[in-house]
């Protein structure tokens, strides 16, 4: 059990340092009516998230694509289940796109349901939203947080090939509680293969992971799936707590400390993952890390110009 103050705190409470206040505020209402207008919807909205108005103002934004009805049910997860998704929106792209445009956003994460039903997993139709946001505003940075693709490397190759600049997929959690916390037709393995498949085809790229913690994972366990994700060539982590959506789903075991987030983020760090964002709120999609891999992406971008002009920056010389 976690403690706070000297007090424990059973599973069933949550300790102060996740109470924080729902999103609000005219930037929020402003931007969820640009969502509604076109008939869209972000994961910053189903979840509720604390961090939404804060990356919303900061230009960041997580959609989720390919409809809200996902045909794998994990016992974590809030998002409807049905083995037969919804129906494709083949306009989508081009609102997701517009969007962006009207929101202003600076980084823009693409994340989806897994579609078993279609004949691609939906990689397609994630790839056809790349496009056409980089249409719209080439300078928008995409970060793609996609499902397993079921391991298919046509798949994973399909979606680098729409042009994102960060390839994303949560193993979720530690080997041993896999099976339990995700649907049967996911893997730990399979999840790690994702990654580093689309590492090996296109070796630039930045791959990002993320962990729920509070599940029942050991320190140990949590060591070797940050060693097994850095094997498989991950550049970015996030750890955050896990938070129990409705009774239906998996309890939470316990409520991790602001400290030992703090103390897993250093862990991390010595591994060698170019950014860590290890906290009780921390998500998939951070601010935080989004805006460090946007600042070294537009880095990299600007070294490319200069190298390709052959020009070097003051103070290079």
């Amino acid at each position: 059990m976690a403690y706070a103050d000297g007090k424990r705190i059973t599973p069933g409470q949550k300790p102060g340092w996740l109470k924080v206040p729902i999103p609000a505020g005219e930037t929020v209402a402003r931007l969820s009516k640009t969502l509604r207008d076109r008939g869209l919807h972000t994961v910053c909205e189903e979840a509720k998230c604390p961090n939404m108005g804060e990356c919303w103002d900061g230009g960041t934004a997580t959609f989720m694509v390919l409809g809200d009805t996902c045909t794998r049910g994990c016992r974590f997860c809030a998002v409807k289940t049905h083995a037969q998704g919804v129906p494709v929106d083949a306009a989508e792209p081009e609102k997701v796109a517009e969007a962006s445009v009207a929101m202003g956003l600076k980084y823009v994460v693409l994340t989806m349901v897994d579609r078993d039903d279609l004949p691609d997993g939906g990689a397609a139709h994630v790839a056809a939203t790349i496009r056409a946001i980089k249409q719209q505003n080439p300078d928008i940075l995409v970060e793609a947080l996609v499902g397993d693709m079921d391991g298919e490397a046509d798949r994973i190759a399909t979606i680098l090939d729409g042009g994102p600049d960060v390839y994303a997929h949560n193993i979720e959690t530690v080997l041993r509680l896999t099976p339990r916390v995700r649907d049967s037709r996911c893997s730990y393995v399979q999840s790690l293969g994702t990654l580093k498949t689309a590492k090996q085809l296109r070796p630039g790229i930045v791959t990002k992971s993320s962990v729920m913690l509070g599940l029942g994972e050991s320190e140990r366990e949590v060591e070797q799936a940050m060693d097994d994700l850095r094997e498989y060539g991950v550049d970015v982590v996030t750890f955050g707590q896990y938070l129990r959506p409705t009774l239906k789903h998996l309890p939470v075991k316990e409520h991790i400390t602001p400290a030992r987030f703090k103390a897993l983020e250093r862990r991390a760090q010595r591994k060698g993952f170019l950014y860590v964002a290890s906290g009780p709120l921390v998500r998939s999609s951070y601010k935080a890390a989004e805006f460090y891999i946007a600042g070294m992406l537009r880095q990299q971008r600007a070294a490319a110009a200069r190298s390709a002009s052959g020009t070097t920056p003051e103070g290079a010389r």
